[in-house]
């Protein structure tokens, strides 16, 4: 009974008939290039927001300005600093502040799963968060009001992560094949963003002005709204509708009806997966934050009597998913056809392995180059290089997950939760950059590598363990 109740969720009978673009349905393109500009608003913020505090928001930084709760703030992560014996400086305090909001950017979308699913469907619910992230974009302009930005970005994205990826899956359904081969088109999307928001806003924001640079990023996410609400009508209907629509029953009925033993095995299989997930986001999230860093003190970036922005290090991961997610989608393919491709639990395994053994190239660029030296890019472009494929074979391989094993009831609420272990990840990824100032740098990259392998290690281990209680859907 459960999996007719997961095929009518994901059953197209909720998507408005339409032809195709390149064996997928055309609402995929509409949520590529939604996502597309939001993912160019949030990583145009996130590229610009460590150096903004260091280099001008922060006291003592140039130009330091009074930051409307800055003391709050300060005095309470500078109390639990004490009590674990670390000094709070600048670049710990800045850390800290990064964590805290790349943390909480992933903690709200389980509550604004839990508002799609429950009160106002995915497709308001995407325009609520589309609105609030723009205001929030535009407010990062003005220094004094940085914490109240922050915290429209923190809850309009909550709103709209979620349920832009959730149509996602409602384009098709139950046991499609294409499923996978979406979410990573879909993927590609977000990191096509990621491409132009270093060059943009990043650029803007070190040789204009760091208004510019929050600026361009309000104006990308109206650029995503804009698709968006021009592309609805080839979107899924909202799963609030749908269950009304085919089953004659109320919402408030359906939401009444108890779980069943397999949805509830495939609950705590997620909660399980986005445990171990944590620990591959805390290493992974460097990337903003102390390999940010890296490439601004120890890596030389003047090409032809040309100086580069060290934002633009941040260009290099979204590249490399362009080029390399088409390759590993034809390759699980081919492996798929006889009988060879990982399982998404194995494939998830493997891509923490090769997190935590990219960093073995930033041990050895730790050895090499000096603390006042700098050293060549190719430090960091292999070490993106090698760290991105792992991202590829889990990041987009869990989104799918998700819609494969969540209740469909609750489909935009797991996905929140998926979202949830960002949250803690990058959290402890601001935790852990705060040694960055205080640790060798061998032993702190020794560190990171250490938690990546450690991670896949676990997810290798539950593998079989997970495909006996789930099925051949994990």
């Amino acid at each position: 009974m459960s999996s007719m109740k997961n095929m009518d969720a994901f059953s197209p009978a909720g998507v408005p008939p339409q032809g195709e673009w390149f064996g997928h349905p055309k609402g995929l393109y509409i949520l590529f290039f939604t996502e597309m500009w939001e993912r160019f608003s949030y990583y145009g913020m996130r590229t610009l927001l460590v150096l903004y505090m260091l280099h001008y928001l922060l006291p003592g930084a140039q130009g330091g300005m009074r930051v409307l709760g800055y003391d709050s703030m300060h005095a309470a992560l500078a109390g639990f600093f004490r009590l674990v014996d670390i000094p709070m400086s600048n670049q710990a305090m800045s850390s800290q502040i990064y964590g805290l909001y790349t943390a909480f950017v992933y903690f709200t979308p389980f509550f604004g799963g839990i508002l799609a699913d429950r009160l106002f469907g995915q497709r308001k619910t995407v325009y609520v968060g589309g609105v609030l992230m723009a205001i929030g974009h535009f407010l990062m302009a003005v220094p004094s009001l940085f914490f109240p930005a922050l915290l429209f970005l923190i809850v309009g994205n909550g709103c709209f992560k979620p349920n832009i990826s959730t149509q996602v899956g409602l384009l098709y359904p139950e046991g499609d094949h294409r499923r996978d081969s979406a979410f990573t088109i879909f993927y590609m999307g977000i990191n096509l963003g990621a491409i132009f928001s270093p060059l943009i806003c990043g650029t803007l924001g070190q040789t204009v002005g760091w208004d510019w640079g929050f600026g361009a990023a309000g104006v990308g996410m109206l650029a995503g709204l804009c698709i968006y609400h021009f592309g609805r009508h080839l979107l899924p209907m909202d799963q609030l509708t749908q269950k009304a629509a085919l089953e004659h029953v109320s919402v408030e009925e359906e939401e009444k009806k108890p779980l069943t033993p397999a949805e509830w095995t495939g609950i705590w299989a997620l909660v399980f997966l986005c445990a171990v997930n944590v620990v591959f986001w805390a290493v992974y999230e460097q990337q903003g934050n102390t390999m940010q860093l890296w490439a601004d003190h120890n890596t030389r970036w003047a090409f032809f009597g040309f100086q580069v922005p060290s934002t633009w290090f941040q260009v290099f991961n979204p590249i490399f998913i362009c080029l390399l997610a088409p390759v590993l989608d034809q390759f699980w393919a081919w492996q798929n056809k006889r009988g060879q491709e990982p399982s998404s639990v194995t494939k998830m395994g493997i891509g923490c392995v090769l997190l935590g053994a990219s960093f073995l190239i930033m041990v050895a660029a730790s050895r090499v180059v000096g603390p006042d030296e700098r050293g060549s890019l190719l430090w960091l472009v292999s070490t993106v290089f090698l760290l991105t494929i792992g991202e590829l074979y889990l990041s987009p391989i869990g989104l799918s997950l998700v819609t494969k094993v969540a209740p469909a009831r609750m489909v935009s609420m797991l996905m929140g939760m998926w979202f949830l272990s960002s949250f803690f990840g990058n959290y402890l990824a601001g935790f852990i950059g705060s040694f960055y100032s205080s640790m060798p740098k061998e032993t702190f990259f020794f560190l990171l590598t250490g938690l990546g392998i450690g991670a896949g290690l676990i997810f290798f281990a539950a593998n079989k363990p997970l495909r006996r209680a789930i099925g051949h859907e994990i």
